[in-house]
């Protein structure tokens, strides 16, 4: 029973007598929805367009649940079937015809064979092979004890449901395969999702699930095989046609194929046109062989992926040139497809819900008991054990599509088919909230290499390995630097290489200070810790299967992420100590991971990039400092959102925001206005640092920055201090100005999604004595630096020697943003330091920033001003500043 070659033989038969017709269209008066044999093109774009739109519409409310996108494409399909949408008159009649389905059907199984060629690229044989012991034990475990409660449950289905036409031993056969099968694909995506990659558990679960994925499907095709020859021995030269085939595909055609990759370069740059063509033309050469021996296209379309070379990423690049016509167009069709033929409205009595209800049960308890057992029989807890017995009882698609093989061999009708499929749906929905309580991140184990014990991951961070920094020790030294885009590398190379501590040089001291202070022993007491830096890579999970393939290939994109090899490369070159990671995950949770990387790693500073919206709007002569022309947008784009550098920019700063929002670390934000021109130290020439000082904990920590940078004997510095005079407005009057505030900081999930409302972050309203605590502190602070005699001999040498590269000044102006911005104007190659001054700022500069707004016509400041705080906009407004280094103190104490 080839259905898929007698479908296309049809289909063409029916071609073949095509007129031509429909001429006029829509202006002679003819229904654009009426089926023609002879034309279906149209109906079918109507087709495709609703099942894309109801895909898309229930992903978006099932995203929110952290469920996976199949659940919504199976459920868009059942509703546009006879269960919902079907039972609206004339629905089923125009949109989905009965001499239509044909037509669906063929496309729909060619994106089927597309998706079963992209899931055997998924498989990685290597994966077993590391963990080849207890995957092998959970995975048996997870099959065995399913097929035999399938098989027993199948009796009284049988008798119940069953046509007695149909043989027993198919129905029990296929019974039980729908029972032991796992769905992969859909596995990788929740354990990606869910952070689980790392782990103990999900190695395992990831182990397993692979093996569970080829049994599965060879025991489908066994099932096939049977039920389509019309007796045991033409069954076994099915099976034994398929065996031979199989081999001669892993022993020669894949090696062939591996030959062939290396010989046109596609391990090195990807795919080649003609490598492209080749690995089309042996996945459709291999589901038509499977399909005429008597089994269905797909498990050649499988094997024809399993076959494909992983040698240099080739398996995700091929997959990348296919999934995103699969995943939108072809998949969800197929769905569609599967629910037009199921009908939850024959569950219609009390007999027939009760053994849905059984199936359920017992379909969760087969698998979850089996792996669950297995798995503490192996060595661990109850609590990872029962975590992967309710991981490897996700259904997801790959049972829905045995089930539309029994369905379409005659095997399974449609009451029973329906029952099967809100089992499928039930068990895919209950994974991800189960597995979330099951295994809360406090309680997971993260996986070593090399054979070292696994640690448990601690949520409260290392507390003992943070030093805190005072005036003995005035350096911070250990960073978490953030790398998630090739055009950031510049900017936190820059301000990497400036916020290192200096290499102590006491020779040099003695020609910066008097010899009386470079005979004091302080220098030689003062130890200088050893930087470390923790290069964090972040990659976004999207929705498409190569993102899941990489994610579960982070042990080796580590070592080939060109990002990643820049930085060590410029950690070598600049003699600093650099440990790298990789994660990849959804775009809500960029911010938060970054948090928390930092606190695993008791990092003092998370240094970010940014590209502000308005960078590189203007073209400007070489050597020259832009001012106020560059920053000149049209007012269309604000209107209309026409520039993409500037859709880009806002999107990455929500990340920068949730960062600032979330983080108990202390953050510094490198602003690049899009001059590209060089702000790293140790290149030739001396760089000068201008920081207006305000108050509040924001400018302390960038007063201790500063002081930090000009350690470096090529950088020198102006803090000025401001003299509040006769302001009209007092601080924090106008807190509430911006009303699309996030939460708190200190919950999680802060960033958000929305481009339109540019969201800000919000602190709690300080009381009286915290900000007479504030203003202590700034006095404090000030006079720290500021009022030092640098001929004391209490004063650590290297902080002697930048204090000495400091000019501290004060500044009274009823206009200080004005005055500040006009002092800076008068440096070259001017550096600006600010605090973000979101928390606790002494003064607001709100309506003076305004005032600045207008006078340099700048349109569509708000993404800037939410981002960085209005005093470091006020420089960006002015374009005096050549780059900005923006810092905020960690958000510890709100509560």
């Amino acid at each position: 029973m080839p259905e898929f070659s007698d479908t296309i033989i049809r289909l063409f038969d029916g071609l073949e007598k095509r007129e031509a017709t429909g001429e006029g269209g829509l202006l002679t008066g003819s229904d654009p929805s009426a089926f023609d044999v002879s034309d279906p093109l149209r109906l079918w774009i109507i087709q495709v367009g609703v099942i894309i739109m109801m895909a898309q519409l229930l992903s978006l409310g099932l995203g929110r649940m952290k469920q996976p996108k199949v659940i919504a494409e199976v459920l868009g399909g059942i509703l546009l079937g006879p269960t919902a949408f079907g039972r609206i008159p004339g629905f089923t009649q125009h949109i989905f015809p009965s001499q239509s389905l044909p037509y669906l059907s063929l496309v729909a199984n060619i994106g089927l064979c597309l998706f079963l060629f992209i899931v055997g690229l998924e498989i990685d044989a290597s994966v077993i092979k590391r963990n080849a012991r207890m995957s092998v034990i959970v995975s048996l475990a997870g099959m065995a004890l399913p097929f035999g409660l399938g098989s027993a449950l199948s009796i009284p289905l049988y008798h119940q449901f069953v046509d007695p036409s149909v043989q027993f031993t198919y129905f029990m056969l296929f019974t039980g395969v729908a029972y032991s099968i796992t769905a992969f694909p859909v596995l990788c995506r929740i354990l990606t999702e869910l952070k689980l990659l790392d782990t103990t558990v999900g190695i395992i679960v990831l182990s397993a699930g692979v093996g569970n994925d080829v049994v599965g499907w060879t025991l489908l095709a066994l099932s096939v095989a049977l039920v389509n020859a019309g007796s045991g021995l033409t069954a076994l030269w099915v099976l034994l046609s398929c065996v031979a085939f199989t081999i001669f595909l892993l022993l020669v055609v894949k090696r062939a194929m591996l030959w062939l990759a290396r010989a046109t370069g596609s391990t090195n740059d990807g795919p080649t046109m003609f490598y492209m063509t080749v690995v089309m033309i042996l996945l459709w050469a291999c589901a038509f062989f499977t399909d005429s021996v008597g089994v269905n296209a797909i498990f050649g379309a499988f094997l024809a992926g399993i076959i494909v070379p992983r040698e240099g990423g080739l398996a995700i690049a091929l997959t990348e040139k296919l999934e995103d016509m699969v995943t939108i167009v072809f998949l969800p069709l197929y769905f569609t497809y599967s629910g037009l033929n199921t009908n939850l409205g024959l569950l219609d009595d009390g007999i027939t819900w009760a053994f849905t209800i059984a199936i359920i049960c017992l379909a969760f308890l087969g698998k979850f008991g089996g792996c669950t057992i297995a798995s503490r029989l192996s060595g661990f807890s109850w609590r990872e054990a029962s975590t992967i017995g309710a991981l490897m009882s996700c259904k997801g698609l790959v049972e829905l599509i045995v089930l539309n093989v029994g369905l379409s061999a005659g095997i399974l009708s449609q009451k029973v088919f329906s029952m099967f499929v809100l089992e499928a749906l039930t068990l895919t929905f209950m994974t991800t909230p189960l597995v979330t309580a099951l295994y809360p991140p406090e309680r997971r184990v993260i996986a070593t290499s090399g054979g070292a014990p696994p640690q448990i991951r601690d949520e409260e961070g290392d507390a003992d390995k943070k030093s805190l920094v005072n005036e003995e020790q005035p350096w911070r030294y250990r960073f978490t630097v953030v790398l998630d885009k090739l055009e950031h590398m510049p900017s936190i190379m820059a301000l990497t290489q400036l916020a290192r501590p200096p290499v102590p040089d006491f020779s040099s001291l003695t020609t910066a200070v008097s010899m009386s202070a470079a005979s004091d022993p302080a220098p030689l007491k003062y130890k200088m810790p050893e930087v470390s830096i923790s290069a964090l890579r972040l990659i976004e999970l999207s929705d498409r299967p190569s993102a899941v393939m990489k994610s579960s290939t982070t042990d080796t994109l580590i070592h080939t992420d060109p990002l990643l090899g820049i930085f060590r490369m410029f950690g070598e070159l600049n003699d600093l100590l650099v440990s790298t990671s990789l994660t990849i995950v959804p775009h809500d949770d960029l911010a938060y991971n970054v948090v928390d990387h930092a606190k695993r790693n008791a990092s003092q500073l998370i240094l970010l990039p940014w590209l502000p919206p308005c960078a590189g709007t203007a073209e400007t002569s070489e050597g020259a400092t832009p001012r106020r022309e560059k920053l000149d947008h049209n007012p269309f784009e604000a209107i209309f959102g026409t520039s993409r550098d500037k859709s880009t920019s806002t999107v990455h700063s929500q990340f920068v925001r949730g960062v600032f929002a979330q983080s108990r670390t202390d953050v510094a934000l490198f602003v690049d206005p899009g001059n590209h021109i060089n702000t790293c130290a140790g290149t030739g020439g001396s760089y000068h640092v201008f920081f207006p000082f305000f108050g509040g904990p924001d400018d302390r920590l960038a007063l201790e920055f500063v002081v930090q940078l000009c350690a470096n004997p090529k950088i020198n510095a102006t803090v000025i201090e401001n003299t509040p005079i006769e302001r009209p407005l007092t601080a924090h009057s106008d807190i509430k100005a911006d009303t699309d505030f996030l939460a708190l900081p200190h919950q999680h999930g802060l960033t958000t999604s929305s481009i339109v409302g540019f969201p800000d972050t919000v602190y709690g309203q300080p009381n009286t004595e915290m900000r007479m605590q504030s203003e202590t502190a700034d006095s404090i602070t000030w006079s720290r630096y500021a009022g030092r005699n640098l001929s004391d001999s209490d004063i650590p040498g290297p902080l002697r020697v930048a204090l000495s590269r400091i000019n501290f000044t004060n500044l009274a102006s009823p206009v200080p943003l004005h005055a500040a911005i006009q002092r800076a104007s008068m440096c070259q190659r001017v550096l600006v330091v600010a605090g973000r001054s979101k928390r606790l700022a002494v003064e607001n500069h709100h309506a003076e920033l305004k005032d600045l707004v207008e006078e340099y016509r700048v349109v569509g400041h708000e993404v800037t001003s939410k981002t960085i705080g209005d005093v470091a906009t006020a420089f960006m407004v002015s374009g005096c500043a050549t780059a900005m280094v923006v810092l905020q103190a960690a958000n510890v104490g709100l509560e």
